[in-house]
C-alpha cells in the first residue's frame, strides 16, 4: 500500500471522524492552488497503455498532481500501474478516482436500460446492476457514469435506449434500484462502485429529438413531470451527479446555479459531487455563454466540482481567481468533494483495492452472471402480437432463419456497451441452434440493414459491424424465400442495428427501413407463420407490421445471452411478461406522443377518429400504435372489478385499492398490474393518468390473485403553482390494468 505524505497522515484516515472531515482538512492544508484545481480535473486515459504508462503525457500530469480521476481505462493490471504514479510518484500521493460507462453490465451485458425497464421488476434491474458493480470493481473501476434516468417522450432522439422510458414514477423506481445495486450498502467494500445519475436535467426532453439540443419548459413541468428520477437517486444516496449537454431556461446545465446549488444541493441536499459531461464546459463557447475562462468561472462558481476531458478547470481558474471572478472558497468546496468520494471510497485507505488481479480471473464473464443475463433478458422482451397463437414454437419444427440481425453476436449488445467482449456474445442464429439443433434451422439473410450504404456506415462507428452484403436485393430476398419452402415457420430477425440508437443517433424516419420491409412483404407472400423477432433501441413507428406480420416479439437488444434467452421465450421456456414503458406511435407525425399527457380544452371523444374543432388529425387517429404498459402473454388475464376500502378519504388516510386478477389461458405467465390515478379538478391542469404503483405476479393456469394497493396523500400530491408539493382535496378517479389503455375503474374523494 502507498504512503500518504507522512505515515501519521495514513493512520489518520481511519482514526478521524467517519465522514473523514479531519483527514481532509489536514491533506488540504498541505495542498497548493494547482494540486487542489489538478484534483477537479477529469481526462480520458488517452495515451496510457500497459508499459508505458509512466512515460505518457498523462502520467507527467498525474505526477505533478494536475489529474484528479481518469476514465476509459480498464483491467487491473493498467489501473493498478497507473495509480502507482499517483500514490508513489506524486508529492503527495492522492489516490486518483477510476470511471468508466458501465451502462447496463461490464463484461456480462445485459439489456440495454430502455429494455431492463421493461421488466418491471426492481430486484432484477438491481441485480444486474450489482453484477456490474462486482465485474467492474474486479477489473480497477470504482466509478459508473449510471444510471441515466432521463425521461424521454421523443424516440426520435437516440439516448432513449440509455434510459427508463416517459415515466417519472418507474423512473423513479429503477433510478433508486439502480444506485442500490451499484453502492451496496457500504462504498469501503471493495464489490461496489460509485454511481452517477445523469443527465443533470431535462436532457430527455431535447427539441426535434436532436441530440445535443435545447430543451425548454416551465418549472411547473420540470417538478411534475422530469425531475423525480433524479431526486429518487439523489435520496438513495447516490455519489455523483452529471451534468447534461442542454441549456434550461436558458443557461446551459453546467453553469446553472439555480439547477446544480440551489436545487441538487439546498433543496435535495445532495452531498456528492458534480462532474460534467464530455467537454461539457467547453462546449458553452459554442452555446455562446463566453470563452474557456469565462464558462470555466461560471461552472465552478455554479456548482460544478469535475472537469471532464476539457480542462478549463485546469488552465483557467488560476487566473479567474486573480482577477476575483471566482473565490478560493470554491475551488476548496470542489476539491473537498473529490476527495470525499476517494474517502467513502476507501481509495486513502488502500489505494489499490480495487487492483486486485486474481479477482479480474475469477469474478468477470462467469457463468453465474451469464445465467442471469439470460434469465434477466427474457423478462424485458414484449410480445406486441400474436395472432393465431403462432408463439410458442414446437422444438421439431423446421425454421427459416432470415433478416440482418439474425446471425450478429457483435450487435446482440446493443448501445454503451463499452467493455463488452461481442464476439462472446450469443447471437440468435446461436440461440436457435442450440435449442433446436443445426438441422432443424435454414438460415438466409435476406436483406441488409438499409439499402442505404453510406447511413448503414454512420451506424458502425463502435465496431459493431452490419456485414453489409453487396449483392442484390433481389437476390437475397430470393435466397430468404428459397430458404421458407421446406421450413414450418419463419423467424425473421428484424429492426434496428445496435448503434442506430445511442448517443449521437437520433433519426427523422423512425420506421423500419424498406429494406427489410420489402423482405418482410415476400416472406408473407410465402403463406408460411411468420414470426417477427425486433431488434430495436427506441419505439418504432411500425402500423405497417402491426397489420400484416402475424406475430412479433420485441427484444429490445438484450445482452450478452441475447440469443439464449430469445429461444427461451420464442419456444415457450420462459412466457413473455415485459410491459413497455415507452409509447409506440402509429406514425412520426404523432410525435411527441405519451401515456400521461393534459387534457385539452377541446378533447377528442373517446374511441372517436376525427372530429371538426377538437384535438386530434385529419389523417390518423390519436392512439398510439402501442400505449405504455402493453405487452402480450402466452396466456390471458382477466381484471375483476376494482374494490375500494373506502369511497371517501382523509389527508392522514390511506386508501387500499384491490383487484382480483385471474390467469384465464393454459399457461403459466406473469402479469404487471398496474395503478393508475387521475386528479379530476385541480388549481393547475393535470395529467389524464399517472402511474402510482405496480406488482408483478405469477400464476398458474386458472388460478387466482387479489393485487392490493395503497394510495395516501403523498401518491395524489403534486406540485402546485407555486412549487409547493401537496395534495388537493376533491375528486379522483383510479385505474387498473394490464396497461394505461386497458383499466378498470373506480372513484373517490379526498378529503
Amino acid at each position: 500500500m502507498a504512503v500518504m505524505s507522512c505515515e501519521v497522515k495514513q493512520k489518520n484516515a481511519k482514526s478521524s471522524a467517519n465522514d473523514g472531515s479531519d483527514f481532509i482538512d489536514s491533506l488540504m492544508n498541505e495542498m497548493t492552488l494547482e494540486e487542489k484545481l489538478g484534483q477537479l480535473n477529469l481526462p480520458s486515459s488517452g495515451d496510457i497503455t500497459t508499459g508505458l504508462a509512466n512515460s505518457s503525457d498523462i502520467a507527467s500530469k498525474i505526477k505533478e498532481g494536475k489529474v484528479g480521476g481518469l476514465f476509459n481505462i480498464k483491467t487491473a493490471e493498467k489501473i493498478k500501474e497507473v495509480q502507482r504514479i499517483a500514490v508513489e510518484e506524486s508529492r503527495l500521493k492522492i489516490p486518483l478516482i477510476f470511471g468508466m460507462d458501465v451502462i447496463h453490465g461490464y463484461k456480462t451485458l445485459f439489456p440495454i436500460p430502455l429494455g431492463l425497464s421493461c421488466s418491471w421488476d426492481m430486484d432484477l434491474i438491481k441485480e444486474s446492476a450489482h453484477v456490474a458493480a462486482i465485474e467492474a470493481s474486479a477489473d480497477g473501476i470504482c466509478w459508473t457514469f449510471s444510471p441515466m434516468v432521463d425521461v424521454a417522450r421523443d424516440p426520435r432522439w437516440g439516448r432513449v435506449s440509455e434510459g427508463n422510458g416517459e415515466d417519472p414514477y418507474l423512473g423513479a423506481q429503477i433510478a433508486k434500484a439502480m444506485v442500490q445495486g451499484y453502492q451496496g450498502e457500504d462504498l469501503t467494500d471493495p464489490k461496489t462502485i460509485m454511481a452517477c445519475v445523469k443527465h443533470f436535467a431535462l436532457y430527455g426532453a431535447i427539441e426535434a429529438g436532436r441530440d445535443y439540443n435545447t430543451v425548454d419548459m416551465s418549472r411547473i413541468r420540470m417538478f411534475n413531470e422530469y425531475f423525480e428520477p433524479y431526486k429518487a437517486a439523489v435520496e438513495a444516496g447516490v455519489g455523483s451527479v452529471m451534468t447534461s449537454f442542454n441549456e434550461v431556461e436558458g443557461v446551459p446545465a453546467s453553469a446553472n446555479k439555480w439547477l446544480m446549488n440551489d436545487l441538487l444541493r439546498e433543496q435535495w441536499g445532495f452531498d456528492g459531487f458534480v462532474v460534467t459531461d464530455y467537454t461539457a464546459i467547453n462546449e458553452m463557447i459554442d452555446h455562446g455563454f463566453g470563452d474557456l475562462k469565462h464558462v470555466s468561472a461560471k461552472s465552478l462558481e455554479a456548482g460544478v466540482d469535475m472537469d471532464m476531458v476539457g480542462e478549463g478547470f485546469l488552465t483557467t481558474l488560476k487566473a479567474s481567481l486573480e482577477e476575483d471572478k471566482i473565490t478560493q472558497a470554491m475551488i476548496d468546496e470542489a476539491c473537498r468533494r473529490i476527495l470525499e468520494a476517494k474517502y467513502k471510497l476507501g481509495l486513502f485507505d488502500d489505494p489499490y483495492k480495487y487492483c486486485n488481479e486474481e479477482r479480474a480471473k475469477t469474478e468477470i464473464f462467469t457463468a453465474d452472471h451469464r445465467k442471469k443475463a439470460r434469465e434477466l433478458a427474457a423478462e424485458t422482451f414484449v410480445l406486441l402480437k400474436n395472432e393465431g397463437d403462432i408463439l410458442p414454437l414446437k422444438k421439431n419444427a423446421k425454421i427459416a432463419l432470415v433478416g440482418p440481425m439474425a446471425d450478429n453476436r457483435e450487435n446482440m449488445a446493443g448501445t454503451w456497451s463499452v467493455a463488452g467482449d461481442f464476439e462472446k456474445s450469443v447471437s440468435l442464429r446461436d440461440g436457435l441452434e442450440a435449442a433446436v439443433g443445426k438441422q432443424n434451422v435454414v438460415y438466409a439473410r435476406g436483406a441488409n440493414i438499409t439499402a442505404d450504404s453510406l447511413l448503414e456506415s454512420r451506424v458502425s462507428v463502435f465496431g459493431k459491424p452490419t456485414y453489409r452484403d453487396n449483392r442484390s436485393a433481389d437476390v437475397m430476398i430470393r435466397e430468404a424465400v428459397n430458404a421458407a419452402k421446406n421450413a414450418d415457420v419463419i423467424v425473421a430477425a428484424m429492426g434496428e442495428s445496435a448503434e442506430m440508437s445511442g448517443e449521437s443517433a437520433s433519426r427523422s424516419n423512425i420506421e423500419i427501413p424498406q429494406s427489410q420491409r420489402d423482405l418482410m412483404k415476400a416472406l408473407l407472400k410465402t403463406g408460411k407463420p411468420v414470426v417477427m423477432v425486433l431488434f430495436t433501441g427506441r419505439p418504432l413507428a411500425m402500423k405497417w407490421e402491426q397489420e400484416n406480420v402475424p406475430s412479433i416479439l420485441n427484444v429490445w437488444f438484450a445482452g450478452t445471452e441475447a440469443g439464449n434467452a430469445i429461444a427461451d421465450v420464442l419456444f415457450g421456456d420462459v412466457n413473455p411478461s415485459g410491459k413497455l414503458t415507452a409509447t409506440f406511435p402509429q406514425n412520426v407525425g404523432q410525435v411527441p406522443l405519451y401515456y400521461n399527457h393534459k387534457n385539452t380544452g377541446r378533447p377528442l371523444a373517446e374511441g372517436a377518429w376525427f372530429q371538426k374543432f377538437r384535438s386530434n388529425y385529419l389523417d390518423v387517429s390519436n392512439d398510439p400504435l402501442y400505449p405504455f404498459g402493453y405487452g402480450l402473454s402466452y396466456t390471458t388475464f382477466e381484471y375483476g372489478d376494482i374494490q375500494l376500502s373506502s369511497e371517501t378519504i382523509g389527508m392522514d388516510d390511506e386508501l387500499t385499492v384491490s383487484v382480483k386478477i385471474t390467469n384465464t389461458g393454459k399457461y403459466k405467465g406473469a402479469e404487471v398490474a398496474q395503478l393508475y390515478i387521475r386528479d379530476m379538478v385541480g388549481s393547475i391542469t393535470r395529467p389524464v393518468k399517472e402511474l402510482k404503483g405496480f406488482k408483478k405476479i405469477s400464476l398458474e393456469p386458472g388460478k387466482s390473485e387479489t393485487v392490493t394497493f395503497t394510495i395516501n396523500e403523498q401518491d395524489l400530491a403534486f406540485y402546485n403553482q407555486d412549487l409547493k408539493f401537496a395534495a388537493e382535496p376533491g375528486a379522483f378517479k383510479v385505474f387498473v390494468g394490464t396497461s394505461s389503455r386497458e383499466v378498470k375503474e373506480a372513484e373517490f374523494t379526498l378529503q
